[in-house]
């Protein structure tokens, strides 16, 4: 038997972020083993923790969706980090958790009540072919013109981001299901008015057994964050809503510091219990 926890993040208040199955104590079980449970908990990320193989790590984390295995992921970092915490993890450093994952080691900041990851590097950026902009366009359903930019922004899922005039045009987006094959993930991000208790909008787009929209998306605001302040197209420091489309009221911090972005937010515990494995 393994503890179990439910971890919603990128919100203060339950059922209003995006939820990650996390097993503890995972060390023994198999990689099959693991995509089995997490299909079976049926939720856009489940993790397993476990003792970390680098020395300099605290804990080990794989990350799972229904369909595959990720190097990295946001919001399922934030909610294992959460969690571990939660179970009496003690970090070797109090101010900073480092996570092993996949894509390497991550570090996990206590940033006051919220924790905070370091972005990844990118596993590709650049700009985005005409083609892959008009298939992407074609998909958002709407014209290249309502398009201000467009980046790979891939640091793990796959993502390619799309910045739009405003908050307003991201969410009235009503994406084709039919026209989303070529494309593992699409993250859009529109600026919100001065007068906004936010300053950007973002919606996400992942193939998971189908097309569908994730609620909130660390990984996604991560590579947003290093493209849009690098630019200069947002302030060192800023919040994006998302999850709004789909009735969740995500808050995702993003700050630079230094030569680093970091991408933080609440998590809570929703569900703890056993799983008798």
């Amino acid at each position: 038997m393994r503890r179990f926890t439910q971890v919603d993040v990128f919100t203060d208040e339950l059922m209003f972020g995006n939820p990650v199955a996390v097993v503890h104590d995972a060390d023994e079980w198999t990689t099959q083993e693991m995509a089995d449970f997490a299909r079976w908990t049926n939720l856009s990320e489940t993790t397993f923790l476990s003792a970390p193989t680098d020395d300099q790590a605290d804990y080990q984390v794989r990350i799972f969706t229904v369909r595959q295995e990720l190097p990295f992921a946001g919001h399922p970092t934030l909610g294992s980090a959460h969690a571990w915490l939660e179970a009496g993890g003690v970090p070797k450093d109090p101010d900073c958790l480092v996570q092993q994952c996949g894509a390497g080691l991550v570090r996990v900041r206590r940033d006051g009540t919220r924790l905070a990851f370091a972005a990844p590097p990118l596993i590709r950026g650049g700009d985005v072919a005409a083609q892959d902009l008009a298939e992407i366009t074609a998909f958002l359903g709407i014209d290249r013109s309502q398009v201000v930019d467009a980046q790979w922004a891939d640091n793990g899922p796959g993502w390619v981001a799309l910045l739009l005039a405003d908050a307003e045009t991201v969410l009235s987006l009503e994406p084709n299901p039919a026209a989303a094959d070529r494309f593992d993930a699409v993250g859009v991000i529109g600026p919100h008015s001065a007068d906004s208790e936010v300053d950007f909008e973002v919606r996400a787009f992942a193939q998971l057994e189908g097309l569908r929209e994730d609620p909130v998306t660390g990984s996604l605001n991560a590579a947003l964050g290093e493209w849009l302040i690098g630019t200069g197209r947002a302030p060192s420091s800023y919040v994006a809503a998302q999850g709004t489309a789909l009735g969740r009221r995500g808050r995702v911090y993003v700050t630079k510091v230094g030569d680093e972005v970091w991408v933080g937010g609440d998590s809570v515990t929703g569900v703890s219990g056993i799983v008798h494995k």
